[in-house]
């Protein structure tokens, strides 16, 4: 993944894009990486990658000196193959799975890894993506060993930076370098970078005392000069009397107070609208808000957010998110907002304020998918109907912001079926989620997330006992196991659907559920139970008088049948099958199953009867205008004719499938197709 610029993150010493300071942490974390270990002394080559850790309180600019080394190490060219970063910590202090980890790394490489995989098989795909390359895994703000462990590849041409509040006991070789505050000459040019010289240089003194205040915290120092930045006309010595003043949280760890003092200092000189609004985007998933979360959040207009948004920039109480239209909170400061939720909010405001953020959500990817269909449905005309701000004027619009929403989307719906107070709510996010990611990407392309949100369905229909969408949650995962080769897996799936879709007393459930038990069958090559499942749809779909799915699944017993070597029993499902299309006027469906049914005759040793139904079959495919089935069928009585001693008959009927496909290519994959068959 490209190396991003440094910006105010966890308190990055970073003041207008620069970085400051820490010049002995980064000279000592370079030595760490040249310190050759026991391995090399001995002459053994080390089997697995150097391990630098950089520990500190959130708010110490752990992730900017990480970054900054990482920076220089790649710009040097010593890790030619790049940097994987990943973040193992949500803003609300929940750890980051490693199956969620691991898959987006994968996804970092260019690698999409199968739905539904575990973490295990995740981590192991990605170690074994790295060995041989020389690549920097950043890996931020660990909460343990155990979250970085599987992570770390098996040989030591990379380097791992893990940062951490603490040390990561139980991975071996760690070298870890802790942060402390800032020295005062680094923490004074980062004060410059928001107040300019001039008011530094006027009162050194005052600096030197702010910084002592802010205890040499970058974030802490970042609020200082916000608010020193908002305000021309106030000096240093100004804002350190006002910090002084401010008295301390006895409750509160003495290393985090200088901070908690200047956000306090800067939360407070906010107006009452603006404040409830920081307060409130202490609720936005993994911390990332837009103008149009933070004004479903606060209830005011969009316009009105974004100014807001803009403001607390300048207060350097979010990061400005210019590329992705999106403002991230700072997690060092996602628990201090929280603390002033709960005490300055009633719970019903918040949940309120939750519910708006979701349904705003809903909208606009409800939105996002009806711009992608045809001028002039349904859709569309709804989509005119919404206010402007919630429209997307192109497809390429609305892709691009899928495609950057994505994981505060997916966090969205993750925090919403957690929450267990807005499952109706929740389910229609993932409903749209869904339909606007296989709108946009397709099914397949989009499958590992699919997966993740029918899961989150599936909790929720078993935690409110909705046994109708249970069976559906199922029978998605299901399928999505089935595609993705786990095909046992979703035998499993198939049978609980089947019995949820009884429970739920839904007969199209039921039905679909038999039937996909049989197609797990067949891919797993039981014939005989493949076909006692399709009975058993079939039964079903006969007593509802369900004509469609009585044909087609007609068909899938003659299939089974037909590997089975059961000859005359799929010759009667081919022929049933075929009626049952007939009456549906189903002319395509019609030939194919003839033409199946002439294959089993064929397979019989009766050619006579299987020439007459190809030529039955082939005249329905020309009134059905479908040439590759027309070819094809001309292929096979071709073959039948050879097996009849009608070898000229048989050229004739070849030379006439060849003009059709119009390629030998095509005609040599149809042929070859026929005679796997």
């Amino acid at each position: 993944m490209a190396e991003q610029a440094v910006d105010f993150d966890e308190g990055a010493e970073a003041g207008r894009g620069r970085f400051f300071g820490r010049q002995r942490e980064l000279k000592a974390l370079r030595a760490d990486i040249e310190d050759a270990g026991l391995d090399t002394i001995a002459g053994r080559k080390s089997a697995r990658p150097r391990v630098l850790l950089i520990a500190g309180r959130p708010g110490s600019g752990r992730s900017a000196l990480a970054a900054e080394l990482v920076r220089g190490l790649v710009a040097e060219g010593r890790y030619e193959d790049g940097v994987l970063r990943a973040r193992l910590t949500e803003p609300g202090g929940e750890p980051v799975p490693t199956e969620r980890t691991a898959r987006e790394l994968l996804a970092d490489l260019g690698i999409t890894a199968p739905a539904g995989a575990d973490g295990d098989d995740l981590a192991q795909r990605l170690r074994g993506i790295l060995a041989g390359r020389r690549m920097v895994l950043l890996l931020d703000d660990a909460t343990d060993a155990g979250q970085v462990e599987p992570l770390l590849p098996d040989h030591a041409d990379c380097l791992v930076v893990a940062v951490a509040a603490g040390p990561l006991t139980g991975i071996p070789g760690v070298r870890p370098c802790t942060l402390g505050g800032l020295d005062a000459k680094s923490a004074i040019e980062l004060l410059d970078s928001f107040t300019g010289s001039v008011r530094i240089t006027v009162d050194p003194q005052a600096a030197e005392t702010l910084t002592e205040l802010c205890g040499g915290q970058p974030a802490a120092l970042v609020l200082a000069g916000g608010w020193l930045a908002a305000r021309p006309m106030s000096s240093v010595a100004d804002l350190a009397k006002r910090l002084r003043a401010l008295p301390d949280d006895p409750d509160r760890p003495e290393a985090g107070r200088p901070l908690a003092r200047a956000f306090r200092l800067a939360y407070e000189a906010l107006p009452p609208s603006a404040a409830r609004m920081l307060r409130l985007l202490a609720l936005a998933p993994l911390g990332l808000a837009d103008a149009h979360t933070a004004s479903a959040l606060a209830g005011c207009s969009v316009s009105a957010a974004r100014s807001m948004l803009e403001g607390f920039v300048a207060f350097g109480l979010v990061r400005d998110g210019e590329r992705s239209g999106q403002y991230e909170v700072p997690g060092c400061l996602v628990p201090l907002l929280r603390e002033l939720l709960e005490s300055e909010d009633r719970p019903a405001e918040v949940q309120l304020a939750r519910a708006r953020m979701l349904e705003r959500a809903v909208r606009l990817l409800q939105s996002c998918r009806a711009v992608t269909e045809p001028e002039g449905s349904a859709a569309r005309r709804r989509l005119a109907g919404l206010p402007r701000a919630l429209r997307f004027p192109s497809v390429g619009t609305a892709s691009q912001w899928l495609r950057t929403r994505q994981p505060a989307l997916l966090a969205s719906a993750r925090l919403a079926v957690a929450d267990g107070e807005l499952d109706t709510l929740a389910r229609r996010l993932i409903a749209a989620l869904v339909r606007a990611l296989t709108a946009h990407r397709g099914a397949e392309e989009a499958a590992p997330e699919l997966y993740g949100l029918h899961r989150l369905v599936l909790d929720v229909a078993e935690r409110r006992g909705l046994h109708r969408e249970r069976a559906a949650a199922l029978l998605n995962l299901a399928d999505l196991d089935a595609t993705t080769g786990g095909t046992e897996d979703a035998l499993l799936r198939y049978r609980s659907a089947l019995d949820a879709g009884r429970d739920a007393n839904d007969p199209y459930a039921i039905g679909r559920a038999m039937e996909s038990v049989g197609g797990a069958y067949q891919e797993l090559g039981d014939w005989q139970r493949a076909a006692d499942w399709y009975g058993r749809a079939l039964s079903q779909r006969l007593a509802r008088d369900e004509r469609p799915d009585q044909a087609r699944l007609y068909g899938r017993l003659g299939a089974v049948q037909t590997y089975a070597g059961r000859y005359g029993e799929a010759l009667r499902s081919w022929r049933a099958a075929a009626a049952g299309h007939r009456r549906l006027g189903d002319v395509p469906g019609h030939a194919r199953a003839l033409s199946e049914a002439a294959r089993v005759q064929e397979y019989a040793g009766r050619p006579h009867e299987a020439l007459r139904t190809c030529e039955e079959a082939i005249e329905l495919a020309r009134q059905a205008k479908d040439m590759r089935l027309l070819a094809a069928l001309q292929l096979r009585l071709a073959d039948t004719l050879d097996r009849l001693g009608d070898p000229a008959a048989a050229r004739l009927h070849r030379a006439a499938a060849e003009r059709l496909l119009g390629s030998e290519g095509s005609t040599y994959e149809i042929r070859s197709a026929s005679a796997k068959d």
